[in-house]
């Protein structure tokens, strides 16, 4: 009897369903992972014949697996301290590699491998756009995320400097205040650099830069780089000198740098002088400079746009590349490659690479895993369906049988 073959294929599609639910709710806590669904479609209809108003009579032959799918949505983001670790947030993929076969995966669980680069668990390279000297060239093919590149970033002489700083106006002719700030030179070599102010009488400072002798080779006092006099009006803002001071050099460095050549700043960013007299404690508040020292790596972090950047020593942070991200025209196409990796198919369409954020790609959140979206409630709502489609079927395929032993009994 042919219509045993209707309540077989209902099992076998109630069987798969189970199958599909069982696989999500394994993977419940699985990093990246997203929840799959079968859709179903009718066996081609049996043509039984002609009703008398010309409508066909047709008898279903049962139910098969017309396709699966999986719901990309994102899953929860949790947060884990690890450095290494980054959750996507919207569309995309993380590109990782084995040799020179990529591969696409949402699951974050990153660590660092023995040379110090990105990698998957099971040792498949994360990959993105190197960065050199903190500059990422995305237009560089794609390689390998280095986490702890070896050797110093080199220091940056100081052009410049500020100090917020306030001169009494009570103070007696003669009367001196002192405030040091450290300056770098070519070689990261740091120097302290003195400015001493000389009270010259009613609104007037005479001021004297200095740098300890050692530093140019010298053995005795300070030796002196540049002098002036600060002028106040009687509100005590500075008419002179005006923005700025330049031409401050300092050559012959000990440690042979290059000459350093400095200009102080007296105004801030929004035009104010930043040296003023009152009727207050000479004090400074504030000192900067725009230079600094040799600097080696401390650690890393990941920023929304999959820029890692690593911190140094020296209080620098500098790119040491951005990680790619893939996006494709029918995620629905991937096919599944085990440990949390989709590989790219003709119905996937091929690879669109390039950078959290831009044309339409998530962000990444440093720090963190996506978790799986897999749905408790909703997975055991399903389980329930499934299985009583499933026992629907059997009692199908139980009646018949029972049809089909009565009818052999009538002909015997």
């Amino acid at each position: 009897m042919s219509a045993f073959s209707i309540p077989l294929s209902g099992l076998e599609a109630s069987s798969s369903s189970l199958n599909v639910i069982g696989n999500n709710l394994a993977n419940l806590n699985t990093d990246g992972f997203k929840c799959e669904g079968l859709n179903f479609a009718d066996v081609f209809n049996q043509m039984q014949g002609i009703s008398g108003n010309g409508d066909p009579i047709q008898i279903g032959s049962g139910v098969q697996v017309a396709g699966q799918t999986a719901d990309f949505a994102n899953g929860s983001v949790t947060s884990t301290g690890i450095a290494s670790n980054m959750a996507l947030q919207g569309n995309g993929f993380f590109v990782v590699a084995n040799g020179s076969q990529n591969s696409f995966t949402r699951a974050g669980d990153f660590t660092v491998n023995s040379v110090g680069q990105l990698c998957t668990p099971e040792g498949q390279l994360v990959m993105g756009y190197p960065a050199v000297n903190g500059v990422v060239s995305t237009s560089a093919a794609l390689a390998p995320i280095e986490v702890n590149q070896a050797g110093n970033i080199p220091g940056v002489a100081t052009s410049s400097f500020q100090m917020n700083t306030n001169l009494n106006a009570s103070a007696a002719v003669g009367d001196t205040y002192s405030e040091p700030i450290t300056v770098y030179d070519s070689l990261g070599t740091s120097h302290v650099l003195t400015i001493q102010y000389t009270n010259a009488g009613a609104n007037s400072w005479n001021y004297s830069i200095s740098v300890p002798s050692a530093d140019t080779g010298g053995t005795g006092t300070p030796t002196p780089v540049a002098t002036g006099t600060l002028t106040f009006n009687s509100s005590g803002a500075l008419t002179s000198p005006t923005g700025s001071v330049a031409g401050i050099t300092i050559s012959g460095l000990a440690d042979g740098a290059a000459p350093l050549s400095l200009t102080w700043n007296l105004n801030g960013s929004s035009g104010g002088s930043l040296i003023t007299q009152q009727n207050a404690t000479s004090a400074t508040s504030t000192t900067s400079q725009n230079g600094y020292g040799v600097g080696t790596l401390t650690g890393y972090s990941v920023l929304p746009d999959g820029t890692v950047q690593g911190e140094f020593s020296n209080n620098q942070t500098l790119a040491l590349g951005q990680v790619a991200i893939a996006s494709f025209a029918n995620v629905q196409g991937l096919q599944q490659a085990g440990n949390n990796d989709y590989t790219a198919t003709f119905a996937s369409g091929a690879p669109v690479i390039g950078l959290a954020g831009t044309a339409g790609n998530g962000t990444v959140t440093g720090g963190a895993v996506e978790g799986s979206n897999v749905d408790l409630s909703t997975e055991f709502a399903n389980m329930i369906v499934a299985q009583q489609s499933y026992e629907a079927n059997a009692k199908v395929l139980t009646t018949l049988d029972q049809v089909s032993q009565a009818t052999i009994q009538m002909m015997t």
